[in-house]
């Protein structure tokens, strides 16, 4: 397993499924990572950091990578850090 340089953040709101699908596979992984929690109400961090409002988002400074979509975020996870 490759071991990230950086830590990886995921933006995201608690109660979310697809978030909790994310977060469970950064855990399984043994990844670190900073949770952003994004209101629901206010989603300007999540807008100017991705170019869009849903979550979860994942931000990996290793590879400049910003990816929407938990299952895209899934298969990324397991293709670099798995």
């Amino acid at each position: 397993m490759t071991e990230p340089d950086e830590l990886l953040e995921l933006y995201q709101f608690e109660g979310c499924p697809y978030c909790g699908k994310v977060r469970q596979k950064m855990t399984k992984l043994g990844l670190d990572f900073i949770a952003r929690q994004v209101d629901k109400k206010d989603r300007t961090r999540v807008e100017e950091v991705s170019g869009q409002a849903n979550v979860p988002v994942l931000v990996d400074p290793n590879t400049d990578t910003v990816m929407p979509e938990s299952s895209d975020i899934v298969e990324y996870l397991e293709e670099h850090y798995g």
